[in-house]
């Protein structure tokens, strides 16, 4: 999906929220338990209870991976029925020698038809590159996150800026903003004037948002650009909204709460371009 693909999608639904699809089979309904692909049948009904209040899906690999070859098709068959008109993440956190992430690009871009990547920047420029080379296909690299060990190494001092400081003004230099996003933290607000200083053109996957407490007013204030430049990735607040029969509905509900909250921000951003 090319850059001004994704826009028109936040256009046209008034939203730029990704549903992050990080299923727990031990929090599935017990009704969905018995089925032959409970994570599958799980994923389709928050898919349609969904499709049309958000832009971008985010499947993080963890949550399938665990489960061996059962896991990798319950992905398989969920990325197939989403289709092509979402943002499609793999939350892979893939990063490696050249060669090795040649092949885990392939994997994602080719073989599972995603459409961006999050990709770990700790190797370099060669680990990242060969996710930048597939036309129409992105790479989202770790800047600022909001775990507690950020401050293990993302927050230190390398020679007068933060490490994330660094890894945002290098990392920008090898993409575009067509091709490279990077991940902020929902609870970093304070940094969001740093990041946009730094990356002023980048879209951003800002995860953190519902049960890790981020504020989604606070990121649509300080982090939007003139094209919003904003995903924004709610996944167990939307996804365990209730635990029974009722949770897709309750789903639908806690997405369109989301949703309902982006759209005068999509308006006025995107009125104001139109304007200008």
């Amino acid at each position: 999906m090319t850059r001004s693909e994704l826009i028109q999608l936040i256009r046209d639904r008034g939203s730029y929220l990704c549903v992050g699809l990080d299923t727990d089979l031990s929090r599935i309904p017990a009704h969905l338990q018995d089925e032959e692909d409970p994570i599958f049948a799980f994923n389709k009904e928050i898919i349609d209870a969904t499709r049309d209040l958000c832009v971008s899906y985010k499947l993080n690999t963890a949550f399938y991976e665990c489960y061996g070859v059962e896991g990798w098709r319950a992905l398989e068959r969920t990325v197939s029925y989403i289709g092509p008109g979402h943002f499609l993440i793999a939350d892979a956190k893939r990063g490696d020698i050249g060669n090795t992430s040649t092949q885990y690009a392939k994997a994602f871009f080719e073989r599972l038809a995603f459409d961006s990547v999050t990709v770990a920047p700790y190797m370099g420029e060669d680990s990242v590159r060969p996710f930048l080379e597939f036309p129409g296909k992105w790479a989202i690299v770790l800047g600022l996150t909001s775990n507690s060990g950020a401050s293990d190494f993302e927050l230190q001092d390398v020679g007068g800026e933060l490490l994330y400081e660094r890894v945002l003004r290098t990392v920008s230099g090898w993409g575009t903003p067509d091709n490279l996003m990077f991940v902020v933290g929902a609870t970093q607000t304070q940094a969001f004037a740093r990041v946009r200083a730094l990356v002023p053109d980048h879209f951003l996957l800002v995860p953190g948002v519902g049960a890790q407490g981020g504020s989604l007013a606070a990121i649509s204030e300080h982090a939007a650009t003139g094209d919003v430049g904003l995903l924004v990735n709610v996944s167990r607040d939307i996804l365990y909204a209730d635990a029974g029969r009722g949770f897709a509905s309750a789903a639908r509900a806690r997405a369109l709460s989301y949703q309902q909250e982006m759209q005068p921000y999509v308006d006025k951003i995107l009125q104001v371009k139109n304007i200008g």
